[in-house]
């Protein structure tokens, strides 16, 4: 497959958030503020383009060569969190106030099911390594996306006329079922 199709595919036509409902817990966690949203999609981002790598390399020259696949799961999560220490260490340094307002959800980035599930369907679907960086970053952009499109919807619905029984959560999730719709359009494209 054309790494450019890869691409935009995983960005908007088999996006993870709006097709496949990964990763829903996040989305829907740090979208609140779109500076919140925005270091968690470059978080997300640097662990799923990362992880898709040393997941593949780790599966297509250990796992398989040893023929223990059946431990994929396990060491990709492994894989997985190391990466988010990372990242947390990095994030708490040089932005301690992005740190916090993210609170609990960058260490969920572990169990995060985007990070897992591009990293194990890339395996499953055999890809190439370029195959697997592209999509690796057109999912995390996807989720990025995704995040910012929510957080800038929920920022303006704060300030809207919106009634009593669905403030906060339930007018999130019908802005998030209506943007899901609207990717739905984009399945023409490719």
């Amino acid at each position: 497959m054309n790494l450019f199709t890869i691409l935009i595919s995983t960005i908007f036509v088999n996006n993870y958030v709006f097709a496949r409902f990964l990763g829903i817990c996040p989305f829907f966690g740090v979208s609140t503020k779109m500076e919140t949203a925005t270091g968690m999609g470059i978080a997300v981002t640097f662990v799923i383009t990362i992880s898709s790598i040393l997941t593949w390399a780790i599966d297509k020259y250990i796992l398989t060569l040893l023929g223990v696949e059946y431990l994929q799961t396990i060491i990709f999560i492994l894989v997985i969190a190391s990466l988010v220490q990372f990242v947390e260490l990095v994030i708490r340094k040089i932005s301690p106030t992005l740190y916090s307002a993210m609170g609990v959800f960058l260490p969920l980035i572990t169990t995060n099911c985007i990070v897992l599930g591009v990293a194990i369907l890339n395996v499953k679907q055999g890809n190439s390594l370029l195959q697997t960086i592209t999509t690796g970053v057109g999912a995390s952009l996807g989720f990025f996306l995704a995040l910012i499109l929510l957080s800038g919807v929920r920022e303006k619905l704060e300030l809207a006329d919106v009634p009593k029984a669905l403030e906060g959560f339930p007018i999130a999730v019908i802005a998030a079922g209506l943007m899901s719709m609207a990717f739905l359009g984009f399945n023409g494209l490719v």
